[in-house]
């Protein structure tokens, strides 16, 4: 018997989900592998069985409930995604919070993989360099720029001060990135990099301390004879 690649997925999909009826049977809570596999094999096996989307969506919804799995399980399960085949082919099927958690009014109760801080106000990159430029997408299309990439090194048609933002990244919380329509301005807030302060990769202008000397005049050099604009 020859398997595909997605055929060997549904068999583990399928024993995983038998594994987990297995313990509901007996009583046992499921753990989050367990709850996925149990609700993605019944998705799938309505979509083979002919119901339709918002069916196979209202099913998803109602297999478990918060007693079913361990606690802080239907907290972590946000989205569950599979490609389901129907009649007309395959297509993906998202159901959004599957598992609603119980005793919602209970707001002592510890979450899994919650985060609990302090009640004051933490500040981001505190006690680190800042600058502000002016920055302008020449290009003809939307660029979009992460967090944490060095922003001195950015796609070459923005034009803004890349000496000033040498060793410098965006000043917003991780994950968050903004984006630079053509033809406008936008002021940029930018904070120095932390940690060992070396930079190796993003357009490979750095590779090294920012803090050398040596090394911001190279990567300028580099930035010059790149058409980097700004540089």
């Amino acid at each position: 018997m020859n398997l595909t690649p997605t055929e060997t997925e549904r068999l583990v999909i399928f024993t995983a989900a038998e594994f987990a009826r297995r313990n509901m049977a007996r009583g046992i809570q499921l753990s989050h592998p367990e709850a996925v596999a149990l609700i993605s094999d019944e998705m799938l096996l309505a979509a083979r069985s002919g119901l339709s989307y918002e069916e196979i969506v209202d099913k998803a919804g109602n297999l478990l409930t918060g007693n079913d799995v361990m606690p802080g399980v239907a907290e972590m399960i946000q989205v569950i995604c599979v490609e389901g085949m129907f009649a007309e082919g395959t297509r993906m099927i998202a159901v959004f919070d599957p598992i609603v958690p119980e005793r919602q009014e209970d707001t002592e109760r510890m979450v899994a993989g919650e985060i609990i801080s302090v009640g004051t106000e933490i500040p981001i990159a505190a006690d680190r360099g800042r600058v502000t430029v002016k920055v302008v997408n020449t290009g003809d299309r939307d660029i979009q720029v992460r967090s944490h990439t060095h922003f001195f090194e950015v796609n070459r048609a923005l034009e803004f001060d890349r000496a000033a933002a040498f060793g410098m990244r965006l000043d917003t919380p991780s994950g968050v990135g903004m984006r630079f329509e053509p033809g406008l301005e936008k002021p940029v807030n930018l904070v120095e990099f932390g940690g060992s302060r070396e930079i190796h990769g993003f357009a490979g202008l750095t590779n090294g301390r920012i803090d050398d000397e040596g090394v911001r005049r190279d990567a300028l050099e580099r930035a010059r004879r790149g058409g980097y604009r700004g540089a």
